[in-house]
């Protein structure tokens, strides 16, 4: 062992061969010289071990450690938050990053962050000017709202509201309407932080508008109305409707607040969302202030969004918690012009998010054909390929239940197995996050995008070769 420990060459002498030197020119000294050390160790931690027990000289380590640089070099230097192909078929995926941004968008981000920009700064008068105004009239046109603002998340957006309308008063809302959004943030929550008190009105399943109009008093400050956007109560239930609940604010002068969670500007009905209101319906129904995600079935960036009635928008752009869930300005170029998209009626054709949930199911087919004759081709020795039905989901806790129709190609491997292929699906440059299913691989079609079905083949093909190495 000790004369093998000995073969091992010295960092400098790995560093002065010219493949290393080119190297640093890509990657800087002090990051090429970490690889070497970490590879030398390597080699040291494997003849320790008896992992290595064949004669090596320096040569033969070096020459190892020189092969085996660029691509450590790459994977360690690769960012770690970077770009995957989703072929789960969730549409939405929270943990892939929801919405894709259609392509103006990415040019108004760009455009925005290469150089200064007016994002508070009013270009006609020379002065001071508002970051909601890139944004304001553009919602405003769209929903029918009088005002609108925009913060970080739709969360934010509700807590924000709720601050700065209802704080040290009480907040009555139906109990079948406590939902809990992802990542353990509850609704009680979230009013509780806002300085209010909930009151809890009717059952799990039944709420009457008797419910809220008995439990108003001196202390009420809002009506608040939750959309169940992610989950559904079924059987025997009966809830308030929107223009029930707004003509009671007027009523009694309280602001009733709607938390529509996805906020769509388009119906779903053919998606089998009949319930799933629009935006412009939640306005129209006199809804006081409408709160929703920029990131969901808007197919947007992260944002939260709130429209509504002047008098309560300004009292929340007003207040100091609205300084803390300000949003930037490369979330601003985004959300603008995604919402020009809905203006121009190019949302349909543009918008990745639109397209893939209300995807023609023989286009759909059409491409899950190409893409498993063309592995089809490569692996035909290695795995079995076919096209078969799958299903789809808007996912982001939007449309909860259900699900559409679709198309997947489903890889049978001889070797690896079909969760090792997943892995390694994963660890190739551009990741592929696929599904399992009885030892069989799942590529669903709905969510790849432009150009991902000839990358996911290169994947398939490069994990699938990959499958003797150690």
């Amino acid at each position: 062992m000790s004369r093998r420990l000995q073969a091992i060459p010295a960092v400098d002498r790995v560093l002065a061969d010219p493949r290393a030197r080119r190297l640093e020119r890509e990657y800087s000294r002090p990051v090429v010289l970490d690889c070497v050390r970490r590879l030398l160790g390597e080699w040291r931690e494997r003849i320790r071990t008896g992992a290595w027990d064949k004669d090596i000289d320096q040569d033969g380590v070096a020459a190892d450690v020189l092969r085996r640089l660029p691509e450590f070099l790459a994977i360690r230097e690769c960012p770690h938050l970077r770009r995957v192909i989703n072929a789960t078929g969730i549409v939405l995926h929270t943990n892939l990053g929801r919405a894709v941004l259609p392509r103006q968008a990415i040019r108004a981000v760009v455009s925005a962050a290469q150089g200064y920009s007016n994002l508070e700064f009013d270009l006609e008068h020379g002065a001071r000017g508002s970051r909601h105004s890139h944004v304001a009239a553009l919602l405003q046109e769209l929903t029918g709202a009088e005002a609108a603002a925009v913060v970080n998340n739709n969360a934010a957006a509700v807590l924000l509201t709720i601050s700065a309308l209802a704080a040290q008063t009480e907040v009555v809302v139906s109990r079948g309407q406590q939902v809990e959004i992802g990542g353990s943030f509850r609704i009680p929550d979230i009013v509780r932080q806002s300085g209010a008190a909930l009151v809890e009105v009717g059952t799990t399943n039944k709420t009457k508008i008797s419910d809220y109009r008995e439990a108003i008093g001196e202390k009420t400050g809002a009506l608040l109305h939750i959309h169940t956007s992610n989950f559904r109560v079924v059987g025997f239930t009966q809830a308030v409707s929107l223009p029930e609940l707004a003509e009671l604010g007027r009523d009694k002068d309280l602001p009733v607040i709607s938390d529509l969670g996805s906020g769509s500007l388009v119906g779903t009905e053919s998606l089998g969302a009949s319930d799933e209101p629009t935006v412009q319906a939640c306005v129209q129904a006199g809804v006081d202030v409408v709160t929703f995600s920029g990131d969901k079935l808007l197919g947007g960036p992260q944002a939260g969004i709130i429209v509504g009635r002047k008098r309560y928008i300004d009292k929340i752009k007003a207040h100091p918690l609205a300084r803390v869930v300000r949003t930037d300005k490369l979330t601003l170029a985004a959300l603008e012009a995604v919402l020009r998209l809905y203006k121009q009626q190019r949302h349909w054709e543009e918008i990745p998010t639109l397209q893939a949930l209300f995807a023609d199911e023989d286009e759909l087919y059409r491409r899950a054909q190409e893409l498993a004759e063309a592995l089809k081709r490569s692996l035909a020795q290695d795995a079995s390929v076919q096209v078969r039905p799958d299903l789809s989901e808007a996912g982001g806790g939007s449309l909860p239940g259900i699900q559409f129709s679709g198309w997947a190609v489903v890889i049978a491997p001889k070797r690896p197995p079909a969760q090792d292929l997943q892995r390694k699906l994963r660890e190739q440059p551009l990741p592929v996050i696929a599904r399992v299913h009885k030892d069989q691989l799942f590529l669903n079609v709905r969510t790849l995008l432009p150009g991902d079905s000839e990358a996911v083949s290169e994947a398939v093909n490069a994990a699938m070769g990959a499958g003797d190495q150690p």
